[in-house]
């Protein structure tokens, strides 16, 4: 409620101060949505009716569409962009791919959004079928196309829109490694995000543009790059880390917004919880004379709108069956939020990767390999179901069993540290083995002390290995694993293989025993 206030009385001074040739203009702005169309619970998943009731809830497409619809009313110029990564997440989107993603977008009326790695995942055809069905542009500036063909001709570096009789430019960015993190395929070439920001904002002043916004969806540490390394951007809306910009809030990374030379970034967390609120005033010759503003969080002071609530309820129909299903129990929460899978041991990262061992233990396998980056959610105590472990484990991705060398593995180790800084989401857990590491050592020299069964890891002894189908087929920087030894792709889900390992040590008590070491 402080930052709702907060932002309504900045709003109220950055009028009073404006002088005659002034513009200003509000920027709403979402990223990381993940198909959470309908409200979560504090852990990030799904959350009940009645929880919901009780206003122990946040975000869904329905408060959105309230708080986005105030905005409108108070502010004279208003855009809704989005900073990527709508895709994925839910079993909404298993189900409709993009299809509730567009319909729910165009309902929002968004004016633009760019690329999310996310947006990849079921390749171009599927990104394309979206980009067809959405009424605004789809992104992308840091990118060659022109040799896919679903999205030559079609899929834009930059736009230009008019708002308040100003025309206002807007820019895409995708991230440079998104080969690896998703499935673009073979005819897309990613490109660097600097040198393609700068094209554009040069090629759009040139037509005499002089407002300008990245949509950017390479995370906070590269929006900062970007700010440094570029002139003539106005504004970065922020994407893929998550990040939470705040200037009430002491679990905020960074101020709301960040500046950086003349650049303002910002950035509201993931999954609807927070509506981006960034007032801007630009003088007549489109710098900004002030930004101010906060995110907004979607909490149950936030009305939900019938219409969309009453939609998406029509939506969920097909998926209840599924979800539904309680598949085990659990004695406390499992704890699988990003800030420690993606950098330390996590409860959740030792259930997956034991239930991915225990799985495969009789074929020869000696260790499992999960990326924290595919781990999306906690699991509250109590009955577990089984949308509950869909939304931890969304990807579809199937059990992989291969063969390497010890070297091999050493080596996806380091891979899998070599970003813990920057949060990504190639951070290994592990089991079957041990392993330190050392942050204060540069990337590629971090692993030590590497033990499988309780015996120092051979660098030329062949050991099998589990892991996911997108690890092993290279995805979050594993390219070691491409050229595996009897590799086999085509296992169970991993989503069931979980859920039945829970089910079978009901009620399960996550832990954590020291697998993963932090020098």
């Amino acid at each position: 409620m402080f930052s709702r206030i907060l932002t309504s009385v900045a709003a109220l001074a950055v009028t009073a101060g404006m002088a005659s040739a002034d513009y200003a203009l509000t920027i709403l702005h979402t990223n990381d949505f993940h198909a959470r169309f309908e409200p979560i619970s504090r852990f990030d998943s799904g959350c009940s009716g009645e929880d919901n009731d009780a206003g122990k809830c946040f975000g869904g497409s329905a408060r959105l569409k309230s708080a986005v619809d105030a905005a409108r009313a108070q502010y004279e110029n208003s855009i809704l962009v989005d900073g990527g990564d709508q895709f994925q997440g839910t079993l909404f989107y298993t189900y409709y791919k993009g299809k509730l993603t567009a319909e729910m977008m165009n309902t929002l009326g968004y004016d633009g959004m760019t690329v999310g790695n996310h947006e990849f995942d079921d390749g171009p055809e599927v990104l394309r079928g979206f980009m067809d069905a959405v009424n605004f542009p789809v992104l992308m500036s840091n990118a060659d196309v022109s040799g896919e063909p679903h999205l030559a001709d079609v899929l834009k570096k930059s736009t230009v829109i008019e708002r308040g009789g100003e025309k206002i430019g807007m820019i895409g960015l995708t991230p440079e490694d998104t080969h690896e993190l998703a499935s673009p395929g073979d005819n897309i070439i990613f490109t660097s995000a600097v040198d393609a920001v700068q094209a554009e904002v040069d090629r759009l002043t040139a037509e005499g543009v002089n407002k300008i916004i990245v949509l950017s969806h390479s995370g906070y540490q590269k929006d900062l790059e970007v700010a440094e390394m570029t002139t003539g951007v106005d504004v970065i809306v922020g994407g893929h880390t998550n990040t939470y910009l705040s200037n009430v809030s002491d679990r905020a990374e960074g101020p709301y917004p960040t500046v950086v030379g003349d650049t303002q970034i910002v950035s509201a967390y993931a999954y609807g919880k927070f509506l981006g609120q960034l007032n801007v005033v630009f003088d007549d010759e489109g710098k900004v004379i002030t930004a101010q503003g906060e995110p907004l969080i979607m909490d149950r002071f936030i009305s939900e709108d019938d219409t969309v609530k009453a939609r998406i309820a029509e939506a969920a129909v097909p998926l209840e069956e599924i979800r539904n299903k309680v598949v085990a129990e659990t004695a406390t929460e499992i704890i699988g939020v990003r800030e420690e899978c993606r950098a330390v041991e996590c409860a959740m990262g030792n259930l997956i990767a034991d239930a991915m061992l225990d799985r495969v233990k009789d074929q020869g396998i000696d260790v499992a390999i999960q990326n924290g980056g595919g781990i999306r959610a906690s699991i509250d105590s109590g009955e577990v179901t089984m949308g509950e472990v869909l939304t931890v484990l969304p990807f579809q991705n199937t059990l992989s069993t291969f063969q390497v060398k010890g070297a091999t593995i050493v080596e996806a180790l380091e891979n899998g540290v070599s970003q813990v800084e920057e949060g990504a989401g190639r951070f290994p857990q592990v089991a079957g083995m041990t392993f330190a590491f050392d942050l204060s050592k540069p990337a590629g020299e971090r692993v030590s002390d590497v033990m499988i069964g309780g015996v120092a890891l051979d660098p030329e002894k062949t050991y099998g290995v589990v892991s996911n189908n997108y690890v092993r087929n290279g995805g979050d920087g594993y390219s070691m694993f491409r050229d595996a030894m009897n590799a086999y792709d085509f296992g169970p889900d991993l989503a069931d293989v979980t859920a039945e390992y829970i089910a079978k040590n009901a009620p399960y008590t996550p832990y954590k025993d020291g697998r993963i070491m932090q020098k």
